[in-house]
């Protein structure tokens, strides 16, 4: 059995792993395929040193989003409920429904930050009442409001 060749992926490889990392694979595969393609290159010192640092260049950019995420947080936990104001029927159910994009409306208005309305979860909203919607600013960070909806 022929032994593994190490080398650091420049691109990402599906299945295999993503651009920086480290891997182990069968010399075959590295001499006719990875290489060839530009996917990866040996892994010699500088090119493991060039890894380590881009690796703690992208460790100190994702604690530095990390923290925004955790000021945008404070931002909506201070502003407490948003008010959305939409057109009413009968019992009081709303014309259509309360969407994200309408949340992140509301958000940009109360407190100027924007907010991506995919990061936003909101349960069904047909009637006028208070609902919780939970926002994900960042892998790791969270924030609850509440959402008053009210007759226009």
């Amino acid at each position: 059995m022929a032994k593994r060749v190490q080398l650091v992926l420049t691109k990402d490889v599906s299945k295999l792993g993503k651009s920086g990392d480290l891997v182990d694979v069968a010399p075959g595969y590295a001499r006719n395929y990875l290489i060839p393609q530009s996917l990866a290159a040996h892994a010699t010192p500088g090119i493991l040193r060039q890894v380590e640092r881009r690796r703690e260049q992208e460790r100190q950019r994702q604690l530095e989003l990390q923290q925004q995420a955790l000021e945008q947080k404070a931002a909506l936990e201070k502003v407490g409920s948003l008010k959305i104001a939409k057109s009413v029927g009968e019992n009081e159910a709303i014309f259509g429904t309360v969407t994200t994009q309408d949340v992140a409306e509301a958000i940009q208005a109360a407190t100027s930050q924007e907010i991506d309305r995919r990061g936003i979860t909101i349960p069904d909203i047909n009637h006028l009442g208070t609902y919780k919607a939970e926002i994900k600013l960042h892998s790791e960070v969270t924030a609850q409001i509440d959402i008053e909806v009210v007759a226009s």
